[in-house]
């Protein structure tokens, strides 16, 4: 087993992560600090076992992948010295590409 590799959560995946705890909260902070609580310590696991998750359908990119923790999914970049959470958005919504030097790795959540 290779050693576990850095997990880097990317400025868009915090604005993510606030944003389902900001919404969530309105009618129960315990509920949304339980929800923030399951999906960090979910990306525990992809710094041991980087390629766990799904490759992402939308891009069908190797590198890119995604952890479900119901109803969110958790986005995320394989590198070779790091994991990068690139966004974590809910179940219903579906990523566009916006193109960029590297498939898939710019990838539009919004």
């Amino acid at each position: 087993m290779d050693s576990p590799r850095e997990v880097v959560w990317t400025d868009t995946a915090k604005q993510g992560l606030r944003a389902i705890y900001d919404y969530v909260a309105q009618s129960s902070p315990e509920f949304a600090r339980r929800m923030v609580d399951k999906i960090t310590s979910r990306t525990q696991q992809i710094a041991t076992f980087p390629l766990s998750g799904r490759v992402v359908p939308e891009f069908n990119v190797g590198q890119l992948r995604e952890l479900l923790e119901r109803p969110y999914r958790i986005i995320y970049y394989v590198r070779p010295d790091k994991i990068e959470v690139v966004a974590v958005v809910h179940m219903s919504r579906r990523m566009g590409n916006t193109g960029g030097d590297h498939e898939g790795e710019n990838a539009d959540v919004s």
